[in-house]
Formats: C-alpha cells, sequence, structure tokens
C-alpha cells in the first residue's frame, strides 16, 4: 500500500516521464495538489523536494526578496537581532515571553498539534519598530522552550541545535491597523498603519521550521523583489 505522499510522487513522476505534462510546463500549485491527494501542504513540498532531487523537476533560480532597515539589508538566515547588530543599529530587542499553544492553522498544515510561540518587541531609542511572534513546532528540544529559553538568546541558534534548518519557504506582505495591545507595547497610536509580513520556513521534508508574524514601521522597514540575473 502506498501512501499518499508516494503515490503524488508516483502520479507526478509518470505525468513528466511520458510527457503529459511537458518541459517547462508549471506544475499544478501546492494548495491544489494537497486539495487533491488530501494532504498537507508540508506533504506537498516534501514530495516536490524529491521530485527536484531526482532532478525531474526545478525551481525558478534568481528569484527572492529580503527585507531592508533604513535602507540596510537584513539577511533573514541569522535573524534580525545579530543582522541590525551587525547594521550598526542602535535597535534593542526585548523577549516578551515563551509559552505552548495550539495551532489550528499550522495544525492542518503541518500535522502538529502543539507549537512554541517565542515573542519579541524591537525598540530604538525606547521607541518600538518591530513586534514579532515566531512559532516553532513542539517537538524534541524545542518543546522545552519555555523553561530553558532560547540558546544564547538566539532562535537562529536554538533551530539549528534542535537540527531545524530552513531550505525554504514562503513570506507574505500586508499591512494592518494596531490594536490596542500593539499600540501599547510599541508605544504607538492605536489604528496606525505598521507592515505585517508573514514568513513560513520548512526544511527539506517540508516539515516546519518556523513561522514568524511581524509588524514593522513603514517608516523604517522596507521589502525588496528581486528577479531573473542581473
Amino acid at each position: 500500500m502506498y501512501s499518499k505522499r508516494e503515490q503524488l510522487v508516483g502520479d507526478l513522476s509518470d505525468l513528466i516521464r511520458t510527457g503529459r505534462l511537458a518541459h517547462g510546463e508549471r506544475l499544478p500549485g501546492e494548495n491544489q495538489l494537497a486539495l487533491q491527494y488530501q494532504v498537507s501542504r508540508g506533504t506537498v513540498r516534501s514530495a516536490l523536494s524529491e521530485l527536484q532531487q531526482l532532478e525531474l523537476i526545478s525551481t525558478q533560480a534568481g528569484v527572492g526578496s529580503f527585507v531592508t532597515f533604513d535602507g540596510v539589508q537584513l539577511d533573514q538566515r541569522i535573524g534580525w537581532a545579530r543582522a541590525l547588530a551587525d547594521a550598526g543599529s542602535p535597535v534593542t530587542t526585548e523577549l516578551l515571553g515563551i509559552k505552548t499553544v495550539e495551532d489550528q492553522a499550522l495544525e492542518e498544515e503541518f500535522g502538529e498539534k502543539t507549537y512554541v510561540a517565542v515573542r519579541r518587541l524591537r525598540r530604538e531609542h525606547n521607541r518600538g519598530v518591530s513586534l514579532e511572534t515566531a512559532t516553532v513546532p513542539a517537538v524534541g528540544p524545542l518543546a522545552e522552550l519555555p523553561g530553558t529559553g532560547l540558546r544564547d538568546g538566539s532562535l537562529t541558534k536554538t533551530l539549528e541545535a534542535a537540527g531545524r534548518v530552513s531550505v525554504g519557504g514562503d513570506q507574505w506582505i500586508s499591512t494592518e491597523r494596531l490594536d490596542e495591545g500593539s499600540a501599547e507595547l510599541l508605544g504607538r497610536a492605536v489604528g496606525e498603519l505598521f507592515l505585517r509580513a508573514e514568513r513560513t520556513s520548512v526544511d527539506v521534508e517540508g516539515a516546519l521550521v518556523e513561522r514568524v508574524v511581524s509588524l514593522l514601521d513603514p517608516d523604517r522597514f522596507q521589502f525588496h523583489l528581486t528577479f531573473g540575473h542581473r
């Protein structure tokens, strides 16, 4: 009996090898495949990763996005706290709390029932510039984070130590007006418009590494998209 993941890999392989899915033709989207095979998007990503390793598909090269703070690029792979420090910014990071939570949306997408949420506030001269909630699966040593805390104060180092290494993901950018709680923490007016960034990172198996939702001061943070070859 084949698993749904194995069936997905087999079906797509057959479509590609028999030419029914022509060279250069775009694959169905993750959501479409997840609905068709009744699996999570994480399972779809894992199947696509295997097809890429088999050299049956390839991802589009030269496409990416990055965040800048006052025009200086921030490397999200090392964490914004370190990136801001490396850029010489006087921004400080305050850990607001670490707690175990349940997240129905993440459970439906990745299958894990419990998660750990890490909330951080960044200030410059006592004025809040970003408010962030990072959610990671409560598995292995990550499940103990509410008691043990972050490794060297860094979530990036903590994830690496737990063997959770991101190989890709997606990011959505929108805007959001501050509610009373966020406004109080940031020292801003209720209803002030902030950028909202939601970034989901996965490992090579398609399992969740972290989902980060950030509220960012639009006067200080910008998003830049690159594509093709420059």
